[in-house]
């Protein structure tokens, strides 16, 4: 078992990136990203946080959809050299996806979801950008766990979920190394004491900000397989949010990737002192749909998903690479 992982504010210079860490650390933004930037966000991050439109030069609601299409349509608009994005992954990714389209830019990113796309240079381009054009990891990232744990208990379950699949999934890639592998076992540890009991504290919230955070440099190391390759593909094809594609499939995924990697799963049992199953059927539970069909995925879009995550180069880096018959009985199995 892991020794205990001290939750505390900190100040981290990951190379080029400035990392902040902790409850209260908001009020550190004007320091950090000055004035004059483009602000993009949603109604609810805004709520939380409008102090944050006061010193910016324009302010961009980014509106459900993905990354793609909307960074495309957003991209005539946005001219600021430096875009601050406070919101979920779904916001900080085109936030990236437009950084990377017009450059020099620059991101500061202020989560208020547990996604971790703060903490990763992954990100679809925007629509008509070149695939092999460069991505872009923020430079700053403001964590402050009373905006990226803010959401609601069952969203914040789903939340978790996602990040613990990043904890999970990035020590049993072909990229993995000890670094990656040693967050990622601390993050997991975090997000499962800190959803342990029903009633969330303000301490069990710090414990989750800082998991997530964890996972998300990990699996921007050591990249992601089989797992996120399932999820993604189910929140591109059948429409599902994040959070709950990854709480939905991944106590389906597990024991695929354990077979792959037994004692990369024993080593994240030892971490967690848990069953990772267990413990991520557990999560699914919190968010109170535990089926692809509760979420409202119709039966027959299982094998368009199929289909579609059969084409991920990913799978690769969980090998052997899953085929369309074990990828559709995933789905199915968790339908």
């Amino acid at each position: 078992m892991l020794p205990p992982v001290a939750v505390a504010p900190f100040r981290w210079q990951d190379g080029e990136r400035l990392v902040r860490f902790g409850r209260g650390t908001r009020a550190e933004a004007p320091d950090l990203v000055g004035d004059g930037y483009a602000l993009l966000t949603t109604e609810r991050a805004l709520a939380a946080a409008p102090e944050l439109a006061d010193r910016a030069a324009s302010v961009h609601h980014v509106p459900p959809g993905v990354v793609d299409e909307l960074s495309a349509r957003l991209r005539p608009e946005v001219s600021a050299e430096l875009l601050v994005a406070l919101g979920g992954g779904r916001v900080i990714d085109v936030a990236k996806a437009l950084a990377a389209a017009d450059p020099p830019r620059r991101v500061a990113a202020i989560p208020t979801t547990l996604s971790a796309a703060e903490m990763t240079g992954v990100h679809r381009h925007a629509a008509g950008v070149a695939p092999e054009t460069p991505r872009v990891r923020p430079s700053v990232v403001l964590d402050d766990p009373a905006l990226s744990a803010s959401q609601p208990p069952a969203d914040l379950a789903a939340s978790a979920a996602n990040a613990l699949g990043h904890a999970v999934e990035a020590p049993l890639t072909t990229l993995a190394s000890p670094v990656p592998t040693l967050a990622a076992h601390a993050g997991a540890r975090l997000l499962w004491e800190g959803l342990a009991d029903e009633d969330v504290s303000d301490q069990d919230r710090d414990r989750l900000a800082l998991g997530a955070l964890l996972g998300g440099y990990a699996i921007d190391g050591a990249g992601y397989g089989l797992h996120h390759v399932l999820s993604q593909t189910a929140v591109r094809v059948a429409g599902i949010g994040h959070g709950p594609a990854n709480a939905i499939l991944l106590p389906h995924s597990l024991p695929a990737l354990s077979r792959r990697r037994p004692a990369g799963v024993e080593a994240l049992a030892e971490a967690l002192d848990a069953d990772p199953v267990s413990v991520a059927a557990a999560l699914a539970r919190r968010t109170g749909v535990v089926r692809l069909r509760d979420a409202g995925v119709p039966a027959e879009r299982l094998a368009e998903c199929a289909d579609a995550a059969a084409q991920r180069f990913e799978l690769a880096l969980t090998p052997p690479a899953a085929e369309r018959d074990e990828l559709l009985a995933i789905y199915q199995a968790a339908w």
